[in-house]
């Protein structure tokens, strides 16, 4: 049995006057985040928020464990989750609110996006 442990984050800082980060996480999502990174072998990973094009409504997200944050990318920590997303992504996130919620027809992150002024009628995409 290997017992080695993945190697630490490289990160490398904004630049000076990057803007904050946009998101913040609910306990719930925050608790969902810790769980995926015990339950999956994901320690000392980052949680990569990225808006991508997507979907019928042109937008959407993409969320990923990665062991390094891209250049330029912002940073930051929030409950013990390490964070990251990139400068224009962070412009799309503006205020955005990040839930876990579990229904009778699943669980998954909801985003509570003020800057999303329309999505598609299954809900996998936005637009602003």
């Amino acid at each position: 049995m290997d017992t080695t442990t993945p190697n630490p984050v490289q990160t490398t800082p904004a630049p000076q006057g990057t803007p904050a980060p946009a998101v913040t996480l609910t306990a719930a999502a925050v608790a969902q985040v810790k769980k995926v990174i015990q339950d999956q072998g994901f320690e000392g990973y980052l949680f990569s928020i990225r808006v991508v094009p997507a979907g019928c409504s042109g937008l959407g997200y993409d969320l990923n464990m990665v062991r390094e944050a891209k250049p330029n990318d912002i940073l930051w920590e929030q409950d013990g989750v390490k964070l990251t997303t990139d400068a224009l992504s962070n412009q799309y996130l503006s205020g955005t609110e990040i839930d876990f919620v579990t229904s009778v027809t699943g669980a998954g992150f909801k985003f509570n996006n003020p800057n999303a002024k329309s999505s598609c009628g299954c809900g996998t995409s936005f637009s602003t």
